[in-house]
């Protein structure tokens, strides 16, 4: 066999240049050839590689390569050169002592790695001549109701217990996510970066059992410093400030309640001679039993819609 071809293949998400130590000391031992000039092709040369951009004949090129030099690297394109991978496989098959074909990773896709498209792709949709009319004219009022929608689907799909629903769903919850940080980089002067870097802020400075020396005795105690960081970081003038209003009337009751319990206070319930009032009492038996009376109101009406169409059925 004359030599051989190593066919390396790195993460178009991952900044040029980023490669393995393995994969920097392949291309700095053999002749480099690609299909194509790109970002990878050039961090190369500019790092002292010898890097051969072939825009026809590639594979008989590569073979003539071959057998000059003993071993090549072929620095594959984002997309893999499927159809000149295809070629060469096709032409080893026939003469299977031209060379060996080698397959080496230079990068990988990190852990989140496609949220990267999502942002790429967000961005041609809300491109000013080529996206979606419909996008860019959104507000963020506009998309308010979608993001509600969305995350009651996610809801159900929880509830049903249905793992590829949730992963729809939860797409469709990132995409309201990400369009409403791509509108605000025209609107309000912030990015997804910095949604997501906020986030990450949050997360490390809430969970200093994980992230500093803070010992914890259990989840309670977790859940005891996180209350307290957030009131730290809040401010806030009232142990109900900040409560989600636009959120159902029953959860809406449930987490002044639980906002109650929680500042200590000793607060008298709604007067019962209203309709709202016994609600709220009802709220409040449900969290004294270690309920969920949003979810209870929900299953029950939900069976009662299954009553109502086996009725409709006869």
């Amino acid at each position: 066999m004359s030599g051989s071809v190593v066919l390396l293949v790195t993460s178009p998400r991952l900044p040029a240049g980023v490669l393995t130590a393995e994969a920097w000391d392949l291309v700095r031992a053999h002749p480099v050839f690609t299909a194509a000039a790109t970002p990878q092709s050039e961090a190369l040369t500019a790092a002292g590689a010898s890097v051969s951009v072939l825009t026809s004949a590639f594979v008989d090129t590569l073979l003539t390569a071959v057998a000059k030099h003993g071993t090549v690297v072929w620095l594959a394109a984002p997309d893999g050169d499927e159809h000149l991978a295809r070629e060469l496989g096709l032409r080893l098959a026939r003469e299977p002592g031209l060379a060996a074909l080698e397959l080496v990773h230079g990068s990988w896709d990190p852990p989140g790695a496609r949220l990267l498209d999502v942002v790429t792709v967000m961005d041609r949709l809300m491109h000013p001549s080529e996206g979606d009319p419909w996008k860019r004219a959104q507000t963020h009022a506009s998309l308010a109701p979608f993001l509600l929608e969305e995350s009651y689907e996610l809801y159900d799909a929880i509830s049903s217990d249905d793992p590829p629903a949730v992963r729809e769903e939860l797409g469709d919850v990132l995409l309201q996510v990400v369009l409403h940080a791509r509108l605000a980089e025209e609107t309000s002067d912030f990015t997804i970066d910095d949604v997501a870097g906020d986030l990450v802020a949050k997360l490390i400075r809430r969970n200093p059992h994980v992230f500093a020396d803070t010992e914890v005795g259990g989840i309670d105690e977790i859940i005891a410093n996180w209350e307290q960081i957030k009131k730290t970081e809040k401010a806030r003038g009232s142990s109900v400030d900040g409560v989600a209003l636009s959120q159902p009337a029953l959860a809406l009751a449930a987490k002044l309640l639980q906002r109650v319990s929680r500042a200590g206070l000793d607060v008298p319930l709604p007067a019962p001679s209203t309709l709202g009032g016994r609600l709220f009492a009802a709220v409040a038996e449900a969290r004294a039993s270690d309920e969920d009376a949003e979810a209870a109101l929900r299953e029950a009406a939900l069976r009662y819609m299954e009553a109502v169409r086996a009725a409709e059925r006869g």
